[in-house]
């Protein structure tokens, strides 16, 4: 086994180790989000805990890892008889992304199941995981079911196996850590709540903790052995201090009034359900017997908000993740008890800084959150208002008839736009797919391992052959080939790429704010419909990648938000782009289909022929089938009809803005439609 990088030798990042510790101290607290630009060591920190974990005691030849002091009385591998286990160091299991349902929770033989009545099941990495440290890396990544498991069997301390009426439960109690990059696409609220804690985490730009840093990890990949030796001394003293916090645990005492700053915290930042309040008193106990005290003072509260609330502060993808401060001290001072212990909060690693905020104190804060910040962009509200204090004609910096960057409108609940037919994507809440999961449509022999059963299917084939496999008692014979796959049928993320029109047609500011209030409206149902987007806009003479196709949509709303306006029309240009794009994604991931949304008004121009051009590059799209929707952004009393025309061409549907919204009298579903060679 590689010779770990050690905890203590990780510079700066106060609030990741400190969030790290306080779970290995109390693994009630609910595990840790770690969130964070590439290359800031979040692994190598995660990693690392797992030599600072105390060995456990375990059942001999228990692979669930039963402690011998209490076993658990539904183990598969029980009942155990009282015996002295033997010890062995606490493990660190690791999540593939790329696992499989039965990899995480353990497979169970359905064909001895069923012909012999027999439980044979093998453990997943649940299993392996019971207690110690199960970490997943890239967890925004991992298929949304994956996620539901993973979290229900930490939040309930077991994993349980159903298939079809056949069940095994085991213990399952785990340190959970998650790590992931923002950039790659987020998590949902609902799952983001289930993690105990959240950090962030950045490089630092102080250039010595740079140099200090680069240093260290020279040295490490030079001689690894002899590096950790060097940080041995570091690493005893805090292993030892970590079971001092687990035993004086059990004697902190929670007082009343701290009770009332939690739920008073809790309350004045609106986080919905009770779950944050238990995460805090669990935080700050775990706080309390880390800095060696047994009361629960008002910076261990303070300290556990920062950690706890501001990840599910998080609505929607577009709010930044943070906490207010000044905000949380107004409130905990309105409610501090009298006689409350004013003693400094923990010190020594991770005993500073606070949720939200990267941790080396010479980072520069999110210019969002630090508006005094002189690398704080300006407000899209100060740039409408300069604009509209300079003449119509004048043009922005950008180039002739260009102008600044409006503000989007408020964004609202659209409509369900969905891709005809079946496909076989990634899970997803948008398009009709045969899927893993979903309602059963059929049955088919497996290829590979048996996952989902169709009982009924399988009976039916075993059935007739009975007799001639010489069946006497009461037990069906089954063998392999009689075994059925379910066929299941449910929804697919698909790449939605939005063509949007940045011409002077659509440079009205009132119009074009309501405008990208629509394609914001539609960005916030692909966030939540599990959708990958891109962005393709054109204006002027051409059209511009202004967002390659990703899963994060919050990256597709800051390229709209400074989206700039003015020039001619080049609608040919625009679908072009598209077409490029679409063609590349193809290769890339041929099985997610495609959603082409275009954004326009219809009007083509510059250039010979520009109209004829446009159609002829939506027939390209037509073509090759894909579904597309053209959002109709005419305004006036008279209408050309342009929009409509050119969603005929793209064999597609036209919807205005108005019709977009989920409440309007149009319809409650609009599907995007494809030729029918395509549908077929």
């Amino acid at each position: 086994m590689s010779t770990r990088y050690p905890f203590t030798a990780v510079v700066g990042m106060d609030d990741l180790r400190l969030a790290l510790l306080l779970n290995a101290v109390s693994p009630a607290v609910g595990g840790v989000l770690v969130r964070g630009e590439k290359g800031t060591a979040k692994s190598t920190a995660v990693r690392a805990l797992a030599d600072l974990l105390p060995e456990v005691a375990v059942v001999a030849g228990c692979r669930f890892s039963c402690d011998p002091a209490a076993p658990d009385p539904e183990c598969p591998d029980g009942p155990h008889e009282s015996a002295p286990g033997t010890a062995r160091a606490a493990r660190m299991v690791e999540l593939p992304v790329g696992a499989s349902e039965d990899r995480l929770v353990g497979a169970l033989d359905i064909e001895r199941a069923l012909g012999e009545g027999v439980k044979s099941f093998e453990p997943g990495l649940l299993a392996d995981a019971h207690r110690g440290i199960l970490y997943v890396d890239e967890v925004n990544l991992l298929h949304d079911h994956l996620i539901d498991l993973l979290l229900d069997a930490a939040a309930m301390g077991s994993s349980y196996v159903e298939r079809e009426g056949v069940s095994v439960r085991h213990a399952a109690r785990f340190l959970l850590v998650g790590t992931m990059n923002p950039e790659e696409g987020e998590l949902r609220p609902q799952l983001l709540d289930r993690f105990g804690l959240t950090v962030e985490v950045a490089a630092s730009r102080e250039p010595q903790q740079r140099v200090e840093v680069v240093r260290r990890r020279l040295a490490y990949d030079d001689d690894p052995a002899g590096f950790a030796a060097r940080w041995a001394e570091d690493e005893g003293a805090l292993r030892q201090r970590i079971v001092t916090a687990r035993e004086l645990l059990p004697s902190v005492t929670l007082g009343d009034a701290v009770l009332l700053q939690i739920a008073a915290t809790c309350a004045a930042f609106e986080v919905d359900g009770m779950r944050a309040d238990i995460v805090m008193a669990r935080t700050a106990t775990a706080l309390a017997a880390w800095a060696g005290r047994t009361e629960v003072t008002s910076d261990d509260v303070r300290q556990a908000a920062l950690l706890a609330l501001p990840h599910r502060r998080r609505r929607n993808p577009f709010d930044a993740p943070g906490l207010d401060q000044d905000k949380l001290d107004e409130t905990l001072e309105q409610f501090k008890d009298e006689d409350d212990d004013p003693d400094p909060g923990p010190e020594g690693p991770g005993g500073g800084g606070g949720g939200g905020v990267p941790p080396q104190g010479d980072s520069p804060e999110d210019p969002a959150e630090s508006p005094e910040s002189p690398d704080a962009p300006e407000s899209s509200d100060a740039s409408e208002d300069s604009g509209s204090m300079e003449p119509p004609a004048s043009p922005a910096p950008g180039g002739p008839g260009e102008r600044a960057a409006v503000k989007a409108a408020e964004p609202f609940r659209t409509k369900m736009l969905s891709v005809p037919g079946l496909g076989e994507g990634a899970a997803g809440r948008r398009s009709r797919a045969r899927t893993d999961h979903g309602r059963t449509t059929g049955s088919r022999r497996p290829q590979g391992a048996l996952t989902k059963l169709h009982l009924a299917a399988t009976v039916q084939a075993a059935a007739p052959h009975q007799r001639a496999r010489g069946r006497s008692g009461r037990g069906l014979v089954v063998r392999r080939d009689d075994l059925r796959q379910a066929t299941r049928e449910g929804r697919e993320g698909n790449l939605v790429l939005f063509v949007v029109d940045a011409s002077g047609s659509m440079a009205a500011r009132q119009r074009m704010s309501a405008v990208k209030g629509a394609v914001l409206s539609l960005l916030l149902d692909a966030y939540q419909r599990r959708d990958k987007v891109g962005l393709v806009t054109f204006r002027g003479k051409d059209a511009e990648l202004a967002l390659p196709p990703t899963s994060s949509v919050d990256a597709a709303a800051a390229r709209l938000e400074t989206l700039p306006t003015g020039g001619r029309t080049p609608l040919a240009a625009g679908l072009l782009k598209a077409h490029d794009v679409l063609r590349v994604e193809r290769l890339r991931d041929p099985s997610r289909r495609p959603l082409l949304v275009v954004v326009t008004d219809g009007r083509a121009t510059g250039g010979p022929e520009p109209v004829a051009l446009g159609a002829r590059a939506a027939r390209l799209h037509a073509g090759e089938g894909t579904a597309s929707v053209v959002v109709d952004c005419e305004s006036g009393m008279v209408r050309l009809g342009l929009a409509g025309e050119l969603a005929r061409e793209l064999g597609g549907t036209a919807v205005t803005l108005d019709e977009l919204r989920a409440d309007s009298i149009a319809g409650l579903v609009k599907d995007a439609t494809a030729p029918s060679r395509r549908a077929a």
